[in-house]
């Protein structure tokens, strides 16, 4: 990463993690719903969605904490979801960014409560937005409910759960990890487009780099699962070939997983470019997520 990079990712990621906490503690909810909801947030993780948001107003030439409200609640929905993926009824998974699964810790009655007062917490957080005209504020919390709802990643994981012990063909795939990943992935840069003031070519523009970096994103992930370094990833490796998932490797063979994983970066980094903006960062965050170890 260059010197920019490595800045605007440790700057905006350190603020967004205060704010995430600071929110968390300024409810009037109850003490251990509080607790459980911050553990999974303090376990910390990429924040790859808010800073995909955050780059995205910088290649606007607007100051990025403008999206601050739209970040925190992406990165609320995107925890809430971790915690009951990790679920006994769901992947049953005992760790999490190397740190024991929400259920693990709380139990599974209070993990469900805390993904979901993180689910609608974000709504409020949106709504509460006052820098955005209401208009603004209406259309980002019916992108954000598309994105995670049943149309989006909740409909991505039926998808996911359905098609284990199943063969299915890549374009199957691709239409699961579209909404399973991809949707939230998509909420980060249309509301950071939204936020910095998109023309309708440039919103078309960003939803063809949405489509291939959330493509581009997911089988990094199935790479990583082979590929990947325990230790590093903070879980374990080879689960998708313990539930008999079809992965991208596993289709297409690992060769044939990183071709598509470029391909899809190259269409990415092409559609930054018709955008006409100063999409260096974007770029560069791009091609991030091609060679990520976690």
């Amino acid at each position: 990463m260059t010197t920019d990079l490595n800045q605007f990712m440790d700057t905006h990621k350190e603020l967004l993690n205060e704010q995430l906490l600071l929110k968390i503690s300024e409810l009037e909810a109850p003490p251990k719903l509080k607790d459980a909801m911050s553990y999974s947030l303090k376990a910390g993780g990429k924040r790859i969605r808010p800073l995909l948001l955050f780059a995205v107003i910088k290649s606007f030439g607007k100051d990025p904490i403008l999206g601050l409200p739209a970040a925190l609640a992406l990165e609320m929905i995107h925890t809430y979801s971790l915690i009951h993926d990790d679920l006994p009824s769901m992947d049953n998974d005992d760790l999490r960014r190397g740190l024991p699964t929400n259920h693990k810790v709380y139990g599974e009655a209070m993990a469900i409560l805390a993904g979901d007062g993180l689910l609608t917490y974000a709504f409020e957080l949106i709504a509460a937005d006052t820098s955005l005209n209401p208009a603004t504020r209406v259309s980002m919390i019916h992108l954000l409910a598309q994105c995670a709802g049943p149309e989006g990643m909740v409909g991505g994981q039926v998808a996911d759960m359905e098609g284990e012990n199943k063969s299915l063909t890549i374009n199957e795939l691709e239409n699961i990890h579209h909404r399973k990943t991809g949707k939230l992935l998509s909420f980060a840069i249309l509301a950071g487009a939204t936020i910095g003031g998109a023309v309708e070519d440039q919103i078309r523009s960003f939803q063809q780099f949405s489509y291939h970096l959330g493509l581009g994103f997911q089988i990094s992930d199935d790479i990583l699962d082979v590929e990947g370094d325990e230790d590093v990833l903070g879980k374990p490796v080879g689960s998708d070939t313990g539930r008999q998932k079809s992965t991208y490797p596993s289709l297409l063979t690992m060769e044939g997983a990183k071709k598509q994983l470029q391909y899809h970066i190259h269409e990415a980094k092409a559609a930054l470019r018709e955008t006409k903006l100063s999409t260096g960062l974007l770029e560069q965050m791009t091609d991030l997520i091609a060679v990520r170890t976690y």
